[in-house]
């Protein structure tokens, strides 16, 4: 990602000094002095220029040690961002974001090491506020007064809430299927909002052009070294958090897999150079494996990767509803991160904006973190990732969480998400609305369910107690548990159960012997079982279990109406 970088020096030692490098051929100029009008590299035309410093002669275990000293937010990491002068830093004291534990969806994934990065915790709710402080604190120094911009939203968001601060004039151009709150949101914070009728390529060329003829100087994403380098950050709080959390801050820690939604990309190369920069500083011992999700309606690097292209084909009319994900053509930002995940490791997925709506229901309703569409594809992305067993259960998992729901709640919830209660004048009594999931868990309230039991075998047991959470507080049903199969079948022999719920994958014995031996005994085969797996079965597997089943279901897809009904069905 980066060429190899220097020691680092902190105090009044020999002064910082920042060249901006071509990543093809590696022309090199320094950053004081570039001209804000240069679109590439001179020598051999390549659009993107990093940023590489040089800052010394001291060992980087001191610079890690001053972190401890510092206050949190992405600027503590400032030696290593491009600005000379403190005094042009525009901050809203973003970074620092919580690295937060996933318990409920971890268990529900079959996962044992689940982190959030929350980047909703921002100041305008998503991790373009990295790239916004580092590129306008940029242009300040670099005494740019207006600026043009193309966004989906959240970069407009960010860049107008940070140019208002250091008296920059923004130009935020967005395509068509922007959601008119995003657009609403930039034009508060002062940007001058033209909303275009074409996709968010088409929306690109036009402000180029509309730059050009103005004068003025044209942010462009991925090609921007600050931008870039704003996104790196999320690396370095991600590794020293790990750090503390998994080495009880003696060292920092990668994870094995950072994932994220992707359209342009400049996120991920960004959390790739930045873990290419702590390697050679020794500050990790190994580079992540990059989750990179896109939208099935506009998913150029999926497609891409899947034929073993490192040059992905544009995909010419995008079709999902899901705009900031909606970049049709990723141009080198596919090249960077297929070289990256040839290197390290890395894989591609696609989720459907239906998947996508219903992943942000899940992930709000099991670990309280409401987001945005583009993370909603992230995590559907991941439950597939699990399923078809590229992540397992013991790989360090960190997800990228940035946005909100709130332009898109009607989508996700439908138009019917509440009960109205007609009261009586005199009548005072309040009743609790419910959502889907409670509602069906309503059905298995009468008379002829009540007092049934139910066994079930997983050996993590916060997915187990979240099974039995789901049942018992909706209904009265006696639920026992066990956590491997040998004791499972002990406990189905001694209950009695009118349902079996059990995993595949457990110790002692496996679900496979448990189902086999219950279908061989004549007091036990009528017992309905249903499977719960992330395994991604083979042929033979599902053939093991043909007949002998009444259900089989995906972890990460069964905390929802269709798995409450399924439970129902086979309890009735």
């Amino acid at each position: 990602m980066t060429g190899a970088l220097p020691t680092v020096a902190l105090g009044k030692r020999k002064a910082k000094h920042i060249q901006l490098a071509c990543v093809n051929c590696n022309w090199s100029i320094p950053l004081r002095d570039l001209d804000p009008s240069m679109k590439g590299c001179p020598v051999c035309g390549e659009n993107i220029i990093e940023a590489r410093y040089n800052l010394g002669d001291i060992d980087p275990a001191e610079w890690r040690a001053a972190f401890a000293k510092r206050s949190k937010g992405l600027w503590r990491y400032r030696e290593m961002l491009p600005i000379y002068d403190a005094a042009n830093i525009v901050t809203l004291e973003e970074g620092g974001t919580p690295l937060i534990k996933s318990e409920q969806l971890a268990a529900h994934l079959g996962l044992n090491h689940l982190y959030l990065k929350d980047e909703r915790q921002g100041p305008t709710r998503s991790f373009k506020d990295r790239q916004a402080t580092v590129a306008i604190s940029a242009m300040k120094e670099l005494g740019i007064k207006e600026v043009v911009v193309a966004s989906t939203g959240n970069v407009a968001i960010a860049y107008a809430a940070y140019a208002a601060r250091a008296g920059i004039k923004l130009w935020a151009f967005f395509p068509s299927l922007a959601p008119n709150e995003k657009m609403r949101e930039a034009a508060v914070y002062g940007a001058q909002v033209i909303k275009t009728t074409g996709n968010y390529d088409q929306t690109k060329v036009l402000a180029a052009q509309f730059a050009a003829q103005k004068g003025l100087f044209l942010d462009r994403g991925l090609k921007s070294f600050a931008a870039m380098e704003g996104m790196k950050t999320m690396a370095y709080e991600i590794a020293e958090q790990l750090g503390q959390i998994l080495e009880d801050g003696e060292r920092w820690r990668s994870p094995d897999w950072f994932l994220q939604g992707v359209s342009g990309g400049l996120g991920p190369v960004g959390v790739g150079k930045g873990f290419a920069e702590m390697l050679t500083f020794g500050f990790v011992d190994k580079m992540p494996a990059l989750g990179l999700i896109q939208s099935t309606g506009c998913a150029p690097m999926v497609h891409a990767w899947n034929d073993h292209q490192r040059i992905a084909t544009p995909v010419e009319h995008p079709e999902t509803v899901i705009a900031t994900l909606a970049t049709g053509n990723p141009g080198r930002a596919y090249e960077m991160l297929y070289d990256y995940s040839m290197a390290y490791g890395g894989y591609f997925e696609d989720a459907t904006d239906e998947e996508a709506f219903n992943a942000i229901r899940i992930l709000a309703s099991l670990d309280g973190m409401s987001v945005e569409p583009a993370t909603g594809v992230t995590i559907a992305g991941l439950i597939k990732m699990v399923q078809r067993g590229v992540i397992q259960p013991d790989d360090i998992v960190v997800v990228n969480i940035s946005g909100h729901t709130l332009p898109v709640e009607t989508q996700i919830l439908g138009q019917h998400w509440q009960h109205v209660v007609e009261l009586e004048a005199r009548e005072q009594t309040a009743v609790v609305p419910e959502g889907p999931l409670t509602a069906a868990m309503d059905k298995m309230q009468d008379g002829q369910k009540a007092g049934r039991k139910v066994v079930v075998l997983e050996d993590n047991s916060d997915a187990a107690r979240l099974i039995r959470r789901i049942l018992e507080a909706r209904g009265n049903y006696e639920v026992k548990i066990a956590n491997d199969g040998e004791a499972g079948l002990a406990l189905i022999r001694e209950e009695m159960p009118d349902l079996v719920i059990t995993d595949l994958m457990m110790p002692r014995m496996d679900g496979f012997t448990v189902i086999d031996t219950l279908k061989n005994d004549p007091t036990l085969s009528h017992i309905p079982i249903v499977v719960i797996t992330a395994k991604e079965l083979t042929v033979r597997e599902k053939e093991r279990l043909s007949g002998q089943i009444d259900m089989l279901l995906q972890k990460g897809t069964f905390i929802d109406a269709e798995f409450v009904d399924t439970l129902i069905n086979q309890l009735g």
